[in-house]
């Protein structure tokens, strides 16, 4: 077997070491998501590098918080025109971020508030008076920060 065998991988291998299935990782390439033009072998199957391995972890997570396809892809065909594209990415990074920071901020606070509810009914629980949550409407206990 050649080095260059050795070092790529198969669909199924990929998709194990990325966590996306075998249809994603084609539809991926239908979908021009892919920084080179996936390869294939003698027999015609595709075959990865690590490096791409490596650009669908960062493809998976952009996709799992929420990045609209269109918006990785435009990201890869500027990493395809190569130098010059480089604020544009960031921009596209930055943007994105923030998006996520926004929603890791929305979540935090819906975990805070749902904390408060559980704290609630242990209390509840505990004293033997569970029964009368509800009975006149929610009871709910100020925020932390609100003290």
């Amino acid at each position: 077997m050649t080095t260059a065998a050795k070092s790529t991988l198969t669909i199924g291998e990929v998709s194990e070491l990325t966590g996306l299935t075998t249809h994603t990782l084609r539809f991926y390439e239908q979908e021009g998501l892919f920084i080179a033009p996936v390869r294939r072998n003698a027999a015609g199957r595709r075959v990865f590098t690590p490096d791409e391995v490596a650009w669908l972890k960062v493809c998976a997570k952009l996709r799992s918080s929420g990045m609209p396809l269109p918006e990785i892809r435009h990201y890869a065909q500027l990493v395809l025109q190569g130098p010059g594209t480089e604020t544009e990415r960031f921009a596209i990074l930055r943007r994105h971020e923030a998006k996520v920071q926004q929603q890791v901020a929305d979540l935090q606070e819906a975990l805070d508030v749902i904390h408060g509810k559980v704290e609630l009914y242990a209390r509840r629980l505990a004293a033997g008076t569970a029964d009368q949550l509800w009975r006149n409407g929610p009871e709910c206990d100020p925020p932390p920060d609100a003290a």
